[in-house]
């Protein structure tokens, strides 16, 4: 089972720097429980990486690099300590064994993808083009 600890520091530190595409990433390979999601490491081989290396990738200040992706997100975006890391410890202490752990984190990746689009289902859609043109009509 996550722990509470590891849950928080997802809710607080990583879901709000996640991008869209990195989530989506990270969903696709714990369902298909992929061997690309390794533990243990940050890196192993390009494409292989861990939870973190496969967010980074997917994020535009750390899209570029390869094998320090996942620390440098983690400590530049998320402003975590990687060796701290509550997630990233949990992570690599399941190994892929303890699917209660994989289960738990998919769902809740899960449901912040869900939160997301339905706050963005909600967001009332501006036409730019028309506000633009409504503020110079008003001058």
């Amino acid at each position: 089972m996550l722990s509470k600890e590891s849950i928080r520091e997802l809710q607080q530190s990583w879901l709000p720097h996640v991008t869209d595409s990195g989530l989506d990433r990270v969903i696709d390979l714990l369902a298909k429980g992929s061997p690309m999601l390794i533990h243990g490491s940050f890196t192993r081989a390009t494409p292989m990486g861990c939870l973190a290396t496969h967010i980074a990738w997917n994020h535009p200040q750390t899209t570029h690099l390869t094998l320090d992706a996942g620390v440098t997100w983690l400590n530049r975006v998320a402003g975590l300590n990687p060796a701290t890391s509550s997630v990233i410890r949990e992570w690599d202490r399941c190994a892929g064994a303890d699917f209660e752990i994989r289960a738990d984190l998919l769902a809740v990746l899960k449901e912040h993808r869900q939160a997301r689009a339905d706050r963005s289902d909600d967001a009332p859609s501006c036409n730019r083009i028309n506000r633009v043109a409504q503020v110079l009509a008003e001058n």
